[in-house]
């Protein structure tokens, strides 16, 4: 294989370790169903072993240490009456190695700098398509051999984990690429495969079309970067098998409410060095932040459905809680107004955690009415007036402990601003879900 670009050649003083990850998925295709966990990690801990002694491509080397540690996992959760199925393990070496290796050749043939190794777009699907077939089709094998689980979940685990992997590869780390998408791909399949949960390929195809043309759609305005596109699609395709599509579509008017409000008046919010960094464009650490709660809540509303009501109303609250938050970040520093915090009232800078002006109240209840105004003509819920009232108690409220965090918990380190959005979300969650209790 001497006729690859340079690039994908890997760091081994030119060697090209293209081969190793192709062998390495094909054998442990072929082995997985056949061997017991036991052998399979002294195969691999000997090959580890045996990487590092020889100064092997250290990537080779940390994929197989993940393969270890999933292993000792899936031996200790057997142990204890848990189970971390092995297929789960083959389906994710398939995408750390065929799927990486189909995104490397992306990517060199589209970065006129050979040694980059940045993401980009295409290769990040190239890295989608690829992981998630190989997976299917090595899950599918072990599937054939044992008949441990039906193809359906292999169909639905398989895309996550491709999803998962793809999304661990577009955010920068000092951790080996190999390593976090090997494990991070699994324990996403794991969790999922837990709940027992399957989806219609079908279905499961159009969730997965759908979520990441919207996020390339937010890609191409710039409202995202590809870890935001990748987030977003992971999420919307969880959201959508689990609920319906329309949850999914009201979770989305809030990034293009906060992709709007952040270009208001932005080069005035540059000037007081308030503004979003990038020019407002939404990084994963956006999306995780401030969908979580939102992404818990659908997946419950499946696995739960007699529950439905409370749940829908407890996401209502957590996406109002979302949209009014930002649109008070966005419109309420712009206010000619001097911010006073909300611990005592004392006048503060803008911009300053914790601050709040009137104009961001309205705004804050604005983007909670809009959320109660759209998830009532979705058809969400039955009692129009008393569900707009109470999604717009979860957002302002969720709104202002959002502020109240900011100026106690984070302003003191004990929060980052992405942990403020989350405890912020899940509390207008939690208000919306109490009123519905106490009042419907």
């Amino acid at each position: 294989m001497t006729g690859w670009p340079k690039c994908f050649t890997g760091e081994d003083k030119g060697k090209n370790y293209t081969l190793y990850l192709i062998t390495i998925a094909l054998v442990s295709m072929l082995i997985f169903p056949f061997l017991s966990r036991e052998i399979l990690l002294l195969i691999f801990a000997g090959a580890g072993v045996y990487g590092y002694i020889t100064s092997s491509n250290r990537n080779i080397t940390n994929l197989i240490v993940s393969v270890v540690l999933l292993l000792l996992i899936s031996i200790t959760a057997n142990h204890y009456s848990y189970s971390l199925p092995k297929y789960i393990i083959i389906s994710a070496i398939q995408i750390s190695t065929i799927g990486f290796t189909s995104a490397t050749i992306v990517r060199c043939g589209t970065k006129k700098d050979l040694q980059e190794n940045t993401t980009n777009l295409p290769s990040s699907l190239a890295l989608l398509i690829a992981g998630a077939s190989s997976a299917f089709i090595a899950g599918s094998w072990y599937a054939y051999w044992t008949a441990a689980v039906s193809y359906e979940l292999i169909f639905f685990i398989a895309v996550i984990g491709a999803i998962t992997a793809a999304l661990f590869e577009s955010i920068p780390s000092s951790v080996d690429r190999l390593f976090s998408m090997t494990l991070g791909s699994a324990m996403a399949m794991w969790i999922l495969a837990s709940f027992g949960y399957t989806v219609a390929p079908l279905h499961l195809l159009i969730a997965f079309s759908f979520a990441l043309f919207l996020g390339y759609l937010a890609y191409r305005t710039n409202i995202a970067d590809i870890s935001a596109v990748l987030s977003a699609t992971l999420m919307g395709v969880l959201i959508i098998v689990f609920s319906n599509i329309l949850w999914f579509v009201l979770l989305l008017t809030f990034f293009i409410l906060g992709g709007v409000f952040t270009k208001y008046k932005y080069n005035y919010k540059l000037d007081l060095g308030i503004a979003q960094e990038k020019g407002g464009v939404r990084t994963y650490e956006n999306v995780f932040s401030n969908s979580t709660a939102a992404l818990v809540l659908a997946i419950a509303c499946g696995i739960y459905p007699q529950h439905s009501n409370l749940i829908t109303y407890a996401f209502l609250g957590t996406v109002a809680t979302a949209a009014g938050d930002t649109l008070a970040s966005e419109i309420g520093t712009t206010a000619r107004q001097t911010p006073r915090m909300i611990t005592n009232l004392k006048p503060t800078k803008t911009g300053t955690d914790g601050a709040v002006t009137s104009l961001g109240e309205l705004a804050a209840f604005g983007g909670a009415l809009a959320i109660g105004i759209l998830g009532a003509a979705f058809g969400f819920v039955e009692q129009i007036i008393p569900a707009i009232i109470i999604t717009c108690a979860g957002g302002w409220g969720g709104t202002n402990i959002d502020s109240l965090l900011g100026a106690t918990f984070q302003k003191n380190g004990y929060l980052s601003n992405s942990g403020v959005n989350f405890v912020a979300t899940a509390t207008g969650a939690l208000i919306s879900g109490i009123l519905y209790i106490l009042v419907l």
